[in-house]
């Protein structure tokens, strides 16, 4: 004998199921090669972000000051001549 709700629970459990199951949305690149500071700024216990368009540490800082934040040294800065191909380099003669 079948109940008259076991179908909709068995339909709401798949439901629930699949929804867990689900994986979280990957999270796109947080760090701007451009600047070599950024600052992380905290939004709860785990949730952060950053800001990375601080030349300086102690540009960053005073950003910082009075946040729930910190400086961190951008691990993805690419230099001041980032844009620049090894052809385009010049080399001077000695």
């Amino acid at each position: 004998m079948k109940l008259p709700h076991a179908s909709a629970t068995a339909t709401a459990l798949t439901i629930l199921a699949a929804t867990i199951a689900l994986p979280a949305p990957a999270s796109a690149q947080t760090y701007d090669p451009s600047y070599p500071v950024c600052l992380q700024v905290y939004q709860g216990f785990v949730d952060y972000y950053f800001e990375c368009h601080y030349r300086t540490m102690a540009q960053c800082q005073m950003s910082a000051s009075g946040r729930s934040a910190q400086c961190v040294v951008n691990p993805y800065y690419g230099g001041p001549n980032a844009g620049r191909s090894k052809r385009q380099k010049r080399y001077q003669q000695y």
